[in-house]
Formats: C-alpha cells, sequence, structure tokens
C-alpha cells in the first residue's frame, strides 16, 4: 500500500477549493513530517512537533498518492516544486502593492521613507518585513502605544522633526530587533517610566534637542543593550541618583549643552562600561568628581564650557582609566598641584581658553603626554619657572603663549628656558608690579568676613556657601536685591521683573562669573551697570525686551566671554556695546530682528571665534561687516533673508570651520561662492535654501578640508559632479526632486566612487522614481558615453578616502537633531 502525504495551505491539491494567495509576507504551507503528519508553521512559533493523536490523523487537505520509498519525505518536497514556484511572482506582486500612498518603499532592502508628508499618525500597510522606517519631518505630536506593532522586523526607525510631545508608555512594544530610534529635535519634555519597553536590542539612542527638564531613575532601565545615549540641547539642570540605571552597556553618554549644575553623588552609578562622558556647555561651578568616580571606566571625558573657576585633589576627581580631559574654555583661575593626582593614565590634558595666568607642576601625573594652555593669560615671570623645569623633566608637549611680562609677551611657552625667566635680584621688581595692574582688582570699600559669622543674603534669596551660589529665581522681583555674600560665583535671577538694570547693580561680587537675568523683563541696561564684576566669565540675558545697548552698558566687565542675547529686539548688532568686551569668546543673538550687518558692528571684538545670527531677518552682510572677527570659527546665519552668498563679507577669515546658511531664500550658488575661506572651511550647511541650481563652479577652492557639506531638502533637479572635495566624510543630498536623465550621468559617476551614503533619490522620470541616484545604473545606460565610461572601469578604481572611520555602535554623525540623512549613526556592518 502506497505512503500518504498532505499538503495542506495556499496550495490547492486536485479536486480541493483554491484559498487564493496570501496576504504578504505571510506564506502558509503545510510541512510533511517523516511520519506522515502535517506540520502547519504560524508566524513567529517555534518548530512544530505534531501530538500523538496527530501522527496518523489526515490532514483537512486532499491526498497525494505516492510509491513507497524509504526516501519519501524527499521525493515528496521535489514532487511539492512544481507547485510552490508559481507563488513567487504572487508573493513579489502582493509585496509591490503594500505600500503607503505618501511613503516610497524599496521592497529590496526594506527601506520606507515617508519624509515631511505633514502625516499626524503612523501610516497603515507600511510592509511588515520593513527594516528602516523614515518618519522625519512630520506632525505626529503622540506617539500613541503599540504604534508599531506590526512593524516587527524594524531596525532603524527615525522620528525627527516630528513635533513629538509626548511618547506614550508601550508607544516601541514589539520592536525587538530596533538597533537605532531617532527622537531628535522634538518637544519632549519629559520621558514616561515605561515609554521604552520593549526595546531589548536597541543600540543607539538619539534624544538631542528637545526640551527634556528632568529623567526619572527607571526611564532606561529597558535598554541593556544600549551603546549611545545622546540627551544633548536640552534643559536638564540637575540629574538624580541612579538616572542611567540599567545602562550596562552604554559606553557613550551626552549630555552636552544642557543646563546641568548638579549631578548627584549616585547619578552615574549602574554604568560599568561607560568610555566616554560629554559634559561640556553646561553650568558646573565644581568638578562633580564624586559623580564621575561612579564610572570608572571612564576614557573620556569632556566638561569644557563650564564656568568652574577651581579645581583641587578634594573635588574628588578619581578615574583610573581616564585618558583624555577637556576642561578648555571655562573659568578655570587655580588649579591645585595633585588636583588630577588620582588619573594616573592621563595622556591629555585640555585647558584651553581658561583664566590661568599660571599653572603649578601638576602631581601624580606620570603618563601625561600633552597639556593644552592656548587662550590663557600666561605670566611668563618667576613663578611659571617650576612649570618650565617640570614640563622639560617630564617631557610634556604643551603650548600657550606668554602675555607678559613685555620682552617675552607672544613667546610660545615650549620654546621657553626657566633661564629665561626672571626672578627677584634679576630686575623682576618691574614685572611684579606689571603683574598687580593686569589682575583684576578686589572690589573697593568690601569689609572682609570673619570665619564662622552668617553670610547676607537678600530676603527671598537663596544664598550657599558651599557651593558660592546665590539665587532668588522666580520671586517676583521688581528690583534688582543687593547684599549677595562677596564670594558669591554663581548668582541667577531669572524670571523676575525688572525692567531697569541701573548702575553699580551688583556691588561687592567682585567673584561673579555667572549672571543670570534671563525671563526678566529688562528693556534697558544703565550705563555701568557692571560695574565691579571684574571676573565675570558668562552673561545672559536672554528673553528680554533689549533692543539696544548703550556704549557704556556693558563697561565693567572687561573678561566676559559668553554673552547671550537670545530671543530679544535687536535690530542691528550692538557694536558700541561690544567695545568693552575685549575677551569675548562667543556672542548670541539668535532670533532678534537684525536685518544687516555694516563694517563697526563687530569693532573690538578680535577675540570672537563663535558669532549666532539664525533666526533673524538679516538681508544683506557687508564687505568688512565681519572683518574684526578674524579667529571666527563659527559663523550661523541660518534662517534669514539672504538671496544670495555674502562672499564679500567672508573674505579675511582664515580661521572659519563652520558656515550655516541653510534655510534662506538662495535660490542658486554662483561660481566662487566660497572661495574665501576654501583653506579652512570644514562643514557648510545650504539645507532648506529653497536651491534650485548650482554652478559647476560654486565649491571651488573647498576641497582640501571641507568634510561635511548639507544640501538636502532644497529644489534640486541636477547637479554637477563634485570631484575636488576629495575630504568628504558626510554629504546628504536628501530631499530633492533629482531628475535621472543623462544630464545627471555625471553625478551618478561621482557619486559611484563615493564610500558615503548620500541619500539622494530619483523623482523622475516616473519609471525612475524611488531608486537611488548612485545605485540606478540602468537608468543611465542609455546615455552617450556610458559605454566608454564602463570600459575604462577598473577593479581597482580609487574611491573617496574615510579617514578615521570607526565601525561600531559609537559611531555618532555631525549633529542628530540635524537635517542629515536618517541612516546617519546608524551601527554600520564592518567592511567586507
Amino acid at each position: 500500500m502506497g505512503s500518504e502525504k498532505a499538503v495542506c495551505g495556499s496550495v490547492a491539491a486536485p479536486g480541493s477549493v483554491p484559498m487564493g494567495p496570501p496576504p504578504w509576507p505571510t506564506l502558509s504551507l503545510s510541512l510533511i513530517t517523516a511520519s506522515g503528519g502535517c506540520r502547519q508553521p504560524k508566524a513567529g512559533a517555534g518548530p512544530w512537533e505534531p501530538k500523538e493523536a496527530e501522527k496518523h490523523a489526515p490532514c483537512p487537505c486532499e491526498y497525494l498518492t505516492l510509491p513507497p520509498s524509504p526516501r519519501s519525505q524527499s521525493v515528496s518536497l521535489v514532487l511539492l516544486l512544481p507547485l510552490l514556484l508559481p507563488l513567487g511572482p504572487t508573493w513579489h506582486h502582493a509585496t509591490a502593492q503594500r505600500c503607503p500612498q505618501t511613503c516610497i518603499c524599496d521592497n529590496v532592502r526594506r527601506h520606507v521613507s515617508c519624509r515631511h508628508q505633514n502625516l499626524t499618525e503612523v501610516p497603515n500597510a507600511i510592509p511588515e518585513l520593513t527594516q528602516r522606517l523614515d518618519l522625519q519631518g512630520n506632525m505626529l505630536k503622540v506617539i500613541s502605544p503599540a504604534a508599531f506593532q506590526d512593524l516587527p522586523y524594524l531596525t532603524h526607525l527615525d522620528l525627527r522633526h516630528c513635533q513629538v510631545e509626548l511618547v506614550a508608555e508601550g508607544s516601541f512594544r514589539g520592536l525587538g530587533r530596533l538597533l537605532l530610534l531617532n527622537l531628535a529635535s522634538n518637544r519632549l519634555t519629559m520621558l514616561p517610566q515605561e515609554a521604552l519597553d520593549g526595546l531589548g536590542s536597541l543600540r543607539r539612542l538619539e534624544l538631542e534637542g528637545n526640551m527634556l527638564e528632568e529623567l526619572r531613575p527607571g526611564t532606561f532601565g529597558a535598554l541593556g543593550a544600549l551603546a549611545t545615549l545622546n540627551l544633548a540641547h536640552n534643559a536638564l539642570v540637575y540629574l538624580p541618583a541612579m538616572a542611567f540605571q540599567g545602562l550596562m552597556r552604554a559606553r557613550w553618554l551626552q549630555l552636552s549643552h544642557n543646563a546641568l549644575s548638579v549631578l548627584a553623588p549616585e547619578a552615574l552609578a549602574g554604568m560599568p562600561a561607560l568610555r566616554r562622558l560629554s559634559l561640556h556647555h553646561n553650568e558646573l561651578q565644581a568638578v562633580p568628581g564624586v559623580a564621575l568616580s561612579q564610572a570608572q571606566g571612564l576614557v573620556h571625558l569632556e566638561m569644557g564650557h563650564n564656568p568652574f573657576t577651581y579645581v583641587g585633589e578634594e573635588d574628588g576627581l578619581a578615574l583610573p582609566s581616564l585618558r583624555e580631559l577637556m576642561l578648555d574654555h571655562g573659568a578655570l583661575q587655580a588649579l591645585e598641584p595633585r588636583a588630577f593626582a588620582r588619573c594616573p593614565h592621563l595622556h591629555t590634558l585640555d585647558l584651553r581658553g581658561n583664566q590661568l595666568d599660571t599653572l603649578p607642576p601638576l602631581q601624580g601625573l606620570g603618563q601625561l603626554h600633552r597639556l593644552r594652555l592656548q587662550g590663557n593669560p600666561l605670566w611668563c615671570g618667576c613663578q611659571a619657572r617650576p612649570l618650565l623645569e617640570w614640563l622639560a623633566r617630564t617631557r610634556v608637549r604643551s603650548d600657550g603663549a606668554c602675555r607678559g611680562p613685555r620682552h617675552l609677551r607672544g613667546e610660545a611657552l615650549d620654546t621657553l628656558r626657566p633661564s629665561d625667566l626672571r626672578c627677584p635680584g634679576d630686575g623682576a621688581e618691574d614685572e611684579e608690579e606689571e603683574l598687580a595692574t593686569m589682575r583684576p582688582r578686589a572690589p573697593l570699600g568690601v569689609p572682609k568676613e570673619d570665619d564662622g559669622v552668617a553670610k547676607p543674603c537678600p530676603r527671598a534669596c537663596v544664598c550657599a556657601s558651599e557651593s558660592r551660589h546665590s539665587g532668588c529665581e522666580g520671586q517676583g522681583l521688581r528690583a534688582v536685591p543687593r547684599g549677595f555674600p562677596n564670594d558669591t560665583q554663581l548668582l541667577d535671577l531669572r524670571q523676575n521683573h525688572f525692567p531697569l538694570v541701573p548702575r553699580a547693580a551688583f556691588p561687592g561680587l567682585g567673584h561673579l562669573v555667572s549672571l543670570h537675568l534671563q525671563h526678566c523683563g529688562i528693556a534697558e541696561l544703565e550705563a555701568g551697570a557692571l560695574v565691579g564684576l571684574g571676573s565675570l566669565i558668562y552673561l545672559y540675558l536672554s528673553d528680554n525686551q533689549l533692543s539696544g545697548l548703550g556704549a557704556a552698558a556693558l563697561e565693567g566687565a572687561p573678561r566676559l566671554g559668553y554673552l547671550y542675547l537670545e530671543r530679544n529686539r535687536f535690530r542691528r548688532v550692538p557694536g558700541a556695546a561690544l567695545r568693552a568686551l575685549p575677551s569675548l569668546f562667543s556672542l548670541h543673538l539668535q532670533d532678534n530682528a537684525v536685518d544687516h550687518l555694516a563694517p563697526g558692528d563687530l569693532a573690538g571684538v578680535q577675540a570672537l571665534r563663535w558669532l549666532y545670527l539664525s533666526g533673524n531677518r538679516i538681508t544683506q552682510v557687508l564687505p568688512g561687516a565681519l572683518g574684526p572677527a578674524r579667529e571666527l570659527e563659527k559663523l550661523h546665519l541660518d534662517r534669514n533673508q539672504l538671496r544670495k552668498v555674502p562672499t564679500g563679507a567672508l573674505e579675511g577669515l582664515p580661521a572659519l570651520l563652520e558656515l550655516q546658511l541653510s534655510g534662506n531664500p538662495l535660490r542658486a550658488l554662483h561660481d566662487g561662492a566660497f572661495r574665501p575661506m576654501g583653506w579652512s572651511l570644514q562643514h557648510l550647511f545650504l539645507n532648506s535654501s529653497g536651491l534650485e541650481q548650482i554652478s559647476p563652479g560654486a565649491f571651488s577652492g573647498l576641497g582640501p578640508r571641507l568634510q561635511s557639506l548639507h544640501l538636502q531638502k532644497n529644489q534640486l533637479q541636477a547637479l554637477p559632479a563634485l570631484p575636488g572635495l576629495s575630504q568628504l566624510e558626510l554629504i546628504d543630498l536628501s530631499g530633492n526632486p533629482f531628475r535621472c536623465d543623462c544630464q545627471l550621468l555625471p553625478l551618478h559617476r561621482w557619486l559611484t566612487g563615493l564610500n558615503l551614503r548620500v541619500g539622494a533619490t530619483c523623482a523622475a522620470p516616473p519609471r525612475a522614481r524611488g531608486q537611488r541616484v548612485k545605485a540606478a545604473a540602468a537608468v543611465f545606460e542609455a546615455c552617450p558615453g556610458w559605454a566608454a565610461r564602463k570600459a575604462k572601469r577598473t577593479p581597482g578604481a580609487r574611491r573617496s578616502p574615510m579617514k578615521r572611520r570607526r565601525w561600531g555602535a559609537d559611531k555618532v554623525g555631525l549633529g542628530a537633531g540635524g537635517g542629515g540623512p536618517w541612516w546617519v549613526g546608524e551601527v554600520p556592518k564592518p567592511p567586507g
């Protein structure tokens, strides 16, 4: 008697009722067991085994009678192949049809892009096997529970710029394969306790550019595989104990550009794998050594741009694995010799841009190789001899230059010998007098306070003697209070209401480093309002009613380095007032009403490095307007009304590294638009600028150093090849309606030679829509010269270099919160 084997599912046997093709991607088919039973696989289920009663029971299908054979199962499967083969085209057809109308589906790579479609919810009908989903630039606002439950194969999800205000608990449940979640540049103010549940495989989480004010312990508890967490550019002021509990594998934590002033002692507990911590651009008044020492594996620590004035052994910094410590551009005035003695493997110490006039030999740093001191007012008198002797003895490389005495002014520190410095008896008396005149004087008429006597503090304010912080935030004050402790270093007067800041408003505060006057309704600073603030480095006047500053309004604070004037009513740059600030490093004038830049606006700010003018009404930047700021490194002119690149004004800026022009109505770029900064510029932003045309020579001269070029979200249908940009590490062409015809062939060839993802896709002709320009070879095969070009190619064709390319979860792009391609910073696969 022949053996009987059953075939079940969508394949109809003779005489059975056809069941029709299944919906993609489910393929329901009974496999035949050696014992004669049926096996019905189910989506997500493990191997099926027949129950004892079913092993000899018939399947609910028609039978195929086969001759007996010891290899009956193999024969059965061979006989099934002709029945299975017709399913292929039907399944592929179902795949092609299942794609939301507002999206582009790449079924081969399993990518779906629904960028900038004004979507208010996650679209239906996204193919279930999708691995990468890009929803950037929509209006989702709320991510509802289980919003992605039908997409279990997702590995990359981009939700940037979606105006998200709330992530509900369980929003991402079912995404157990997700590796990258990008929620940057949204409006999140908090994360519910279980908002990130279900993301057990997540390697990278981008939360940059939100409005998070607090982190609750346990928020990240479900992210046991996370390697990189980016919380930069939020509004965090405090990190509680166990804030990052559960992040056992996290290697990089980014907390820069927040308002952090306090870290709980156990804020970083439970992060044994942490290797890099970014805390720069915060409000830390002292090195949080106790909290930092919880992360014993730290190798890189970035704490620049914080207003602490002193670092000593008592700060408790003990990091045995630390190799690189960044304390640049702060307010440091003194270091204790054993400040870093418990960091024995420290290799590089960056102290650039502080207020150090001297430095003692540093103890306990047997492996120190590099000491960066550039931008400090170093006094190369007798007291610097121990430093030079120590540098020579330990062979530590150093930079920096002498501010004085006169005969050594401008001399590089590493060219001096101890014998070059004069000491008493060598005619150094005049030098000591010169040094005394250059140091800030203590405020006059300030009585000394005896130890143990309670220090004064104005009513309705809090004065913490240990941290030397004083504050009256949100107390409804109608005038600037007086009577703060003389040693106050940070004064917080935010969210009060005093339209006028009078002359000498802060008497007795000669040690003040950071002054916060945001949201106070200030309309005027009287002349001399800052008199006596000789140590002031940070002045925050954001979100007030200022429309101008008098010539003497900022006098009395000669060391001011950071001036924040965002969201006021300025119609032009207050150039006359800025002349009183010879040390100004960073000027913030975003979101005002400035309509042009003219010569004289920046006179006297020779030390300026960063200029932020985003979100104004600037229509022109006249030649010579930026000339005085020859050391300028960052220039942000985005979101203005510029109709052409201000090429003439960019002359004479040899140090410019970053130029932001995005969000201006440029429309076209002409030849030589950026030639003046060709030897310095590294990052150029031209996204969302309405660009329709770019001349072949628009970027001429930019080749040597340009690393990133942002051209996304424009109206480019064509773009010339850019072979001169040989050092690019990032180019973003996404969001442009490229017409993939023979005119675009040179760009296709150039992109093919780049080892970069560029995001360029074809919008026309219809047969090419959605294809990557880089990969659309079939579109260009009919173009003249295609065959000749193909014949010239060799297997060893040169590709653009990728310097210092790193593979792994810690790779970070130039700003997740920007408009970069949605795969920037993905977890890449190693080459090969």
